[in-house]
């Protein structure tokens, strides 16, 4: 087995457990706990049309207090702050397919379209354009890995697009319950239910054994992510690595297909028969092949799907360009999937997939607070979501704390002494990435600031991507 850093960080995945902080380390808080600097210390209520389960309302107040949705109501409430939006409030959005650490670079332009993923993996450009700039990042064996920043640098372009949680985190990402935004395959509400392959055929014996018991005998493992079928149509390898999965002890109801491009209707059937779940990147699809996933036949099989930007060297720079790419690509299949059911894909849908539906997906009283006010540019809310773009987000919540925001707003709801003013697409926003971060030195975790990450990886790798373009 190739033993290169840089294959054991991207091809391993999240293919054991990881132990959580304890309880009495402050580290041991995941994204859903407050943070001082950034929580409200009053009920806050937001003002717009909020989509919610089962429908929207058009004019609707959502009441947070502390880290939890207090209230869903139709009438402004008194005694408290608050902010009329005039936007589209919606539960945070959740991405189920990505490499965040990857996220620091820039785009990759393929030079040409490739027939499966091996391919495009053992090319020159690659080489060049991320596996050496990589190595720079996380120290070739010359000097130390900043890959604290290269994380945190990623969740920041995630949380700015309206994204509250992410699939795909490293697994050597140090205190992983200190993520600004939720991990879904590392420690999320105390838990870790879920695990990730990126080459099925690398598992070992042992790996293998602990993930089927993990999802048949304990049955603690509630989504399984694995990277099949990505390749072409008219490529068997890719065919048979579906194949060989379906054929092994771990395919199930936990399994979640991430890609299965090459696939057909008969083996979505098949994925559906055992309860399987599929999640879609077009983008990143359409660059490296000039094809993608026939959902058209994945959603008649019945298969529920998510999205996933993927990454940035061939995918989406946020889930909301993702969601454009993805109405684009169902229409030309003939698919009739209207503006509710895309939203659906990356909200309450995608967190049915990762085994939060309970918690994520949603905005209903009692659950945490992660939610998301976009500006409001058409009647239909859904439509708007569809259509909006990073530039439209105008504050995201993750359990009740302000992580971005427009100043006006922020200010009203807490201090903001610990926030960064950050120029984002033309306008000025605050930003707390200070979320588990050291309160006196960043050596045990990321930076403090954005700039300051922004000054780390360009001091190593100058060409990184940048998040506000």
């Amino acid at each position: 087995m190739n033993q290169d850093p840089f294959d054991q960080a991207y091809y391993t995945g999240i293919d054991r457990a990881v132990r959580p902080a304890p309880a009495s380390d402050p580290a041991s808080r995941d994204a859903a706990a407050p943070s001082s600097a950034a929580l409200a210390a009053e009920p806050v209520a937001l003002g717009g049309s909020v989509i919610r389960a089962g429908g929207s309302l058009a004019r609707g107040w959502i009441v947070v207090e502390g880290d939890r949705i207090a209230e869903i109501r139709t009438t402004k409430p008194t005694g408290m702050t608050a902010i009329a939006t005039g936007g589209v409030i919606l539960p945070g959005l959740i991405d189920l397919h990505g490499h965040p650490e990857y996220n620091v670079f820039s785009a990759w332009e393929p030079p040409k379209t490739f027939i499966n993923r091996g391919q495009w993996r053992d090319s020159t450009e690659y080489d060049v354009l991320v596996k050496k700039p990589w190595s720079e990042l996380t120290s070739g064996g010359t000097s130390s890995s900043i890959k604290t920043s290269m994380t945190r640098y990623a969740e920041v372009r995630a949380v700015t697009g309206g994204v509250t949680a992410i699939q795909g985190a490293s697994q050597d990402y140090p205190k992983k319950a200190e993520a600004l935004v939720r991990n879904v395959d590392l420690v999320v509400f105390g838990q870790q239910i879920a695990r990730s392959t990126i080459d099925f055929g690398r598992l070992d014996p042992d790996r293998t054994e602990s993930i089927r018991k993990g999802i048949f005998d304990t049955e603690t493992i509630k989504a399984h992510y694995v990277h099949l079928a990505e390749g072409q149509k008219t490529n068997q390898t890719s065919v048979d690595e579906f194949l060989d999965f379906a054929a092994s002890p771990l395919f199930g109801p936990a399994t979640v297909v991430i890609h299965g491009t090459a696939l057909t209707r008969t083996h979505f059937d098949q994925l559906a028969d055992v309860g399987g779940k599929l999640v879609w990147s077009p983008q990143s699809n359409l660059r490296l092949y000039d094809e993608t996933t026939d959902v058209k036949s994945a959603l008649d099989a019945g298969l529920p799907v998510a999205l996933g930007a993927d990454w940035m060297p061939s995918g989406s720079p946020s889930l909301l360009h993702e969601l454009k790419i993805a109405e684009r690509a169902l229409a030309q299949q003939g698919a009739d999937v209207p503006p509710d059911q895309l939203v659906h894909m990356v909200t309450a849908g995608a967190a049915e997939i990762a085994g939060l539906g309970d918690k994520l997906g949603t905005l209903e009283v009692g659950r945490p607070a992660d939610l998301v006010v976009v500006q409001k540019r058409y009647s239909d809310p859904y439509e708007n979501v569809v259509a909006a773009y990073p530039s439209w987000v105008d504050l995201v919540m993750i359990g009740g704390n302000v992580i971005f925001g427009r100043p006006d707003w922020v200010s009203q709801v807490t201090a903001v002494a610990d926030y960064e003013q950050v120029a984002a697409w033309g306008r000025h926003m605050l930003l707390d990435t200070c979320f588990g971060t050291p309160d006196d030195s960043p050596v045990d975790g990321p930076p403090r600031r954005l700039a300051e990450m922004r000054q780390r990886l360009i001091g190593r790798h100058p060409a990184v991507g940048p998040i506000f373009a």
